[in-house]
């Protein structure tokens, strides 16, 4: 078995976090084994695949594909294309799935990631850019202005590009979804993850089943012309019967 032990750091903007997001707990002892071949993904590396991360590291930009250690990360970047993490690498929440660092960036924010963003979609000749972001809940908006700033760079730079967001769900604040869907996005997504039953033993505890479907709701009632997106992540013990409701 291999031991995952607690791991503190200090990621390259000076913030402390928690290596992963999670603090060593029950399930922190893992097989140490082969995954199976039905669930390995071959990795390719190549040229484009190295133009993108020269991008991403020339303009100091996070992406979800590797903060959340996501394994199809040489596929996406090998096609072009990625999903740029927006303020910062360090979340201030810590939901059981994802693998993203976890404390309390304390205000900071990236002033110059809006347009290093715009800079990166416009290099990869983006025509449909996906933006996300960790959790905010240091900022009294939950990051939006700065969400919205960085769609209206991109929009400048690239008229033609198309935007989804896929947010935090700032806390329910209906100031924060309006500034969102009005800044010129296309897609607005915040994620109910898993099914209500599920929702606390697989979210952090701030976040809501309810709560999202709620800023969804909001969100086409402030913008109809906005289209709204949620997705579920399946295997977690969820029932057919649950899915479809």
């Amino acid at each position: 078995m291999e031991i995952i032990p607690t791991q503190k750091i200090i990621n390259r903007d000076g913030i402390k976090a928690v290596k992963n997001g999670q603090k060593a707990n029950e399930y922190s002892s893992v097989p140490n084994q082969k995954k199976p071949e039905w669930i390995r993904v071959k990795a390719t590396f190549d040229k484009r695949f190295d133009a993108v991360k020269q991008q991403v590291q020339d303009k100091r930009l996070n992406t979800v594909c590797e903060e959340a250690m996501c394994p199809n990360i040489s596929e996406c970047w090998s096609a072009g294309t990625a999903t740029f993490m927006l303020m910062g690498s360090v979340c201030t929440r810590a939901c059981k799935f994802c693998s993203v660092d976890t404390g309390n960036p304390k205000g900071w924010l990236d002033l110059d990631e809006p347009m290093h963003t715009a800079r990166a979609v416009k290099t990869m000749g983006l025509k449909y850019v996906v933006l996300t972001s960790v959790n905010r809940d240091d900022l009294e908006d939950g990051g939006a202005e700065h969400y919205a700033r960085t769609v209206k760079a991109i929009k400048e730079l690239n008229p033609e590009t198309a935007v989804e967001a896929l947010t935090p769900d700032f806390k329910g604040l209906s100031s924060s979804i309006d500034t969102l869907v009005n800044c010129g996005l296309e897609v607005f997504a915040q994620n109910v993850e898993t099914v209500k039953r599920l929702t606390h033993p697989v979210r952090d505890i701030r976040a809501g089943y309810e709560q999202t479907l709620e800023v969804l709701a909001e969100s086409k009632r402030i913008n109809p012309n906005v289209l709204t997106k949620t997705s579920l992540i399946l295997g977690l013990g969820e029932t057919d019967a649950e899915i479809e409701e």
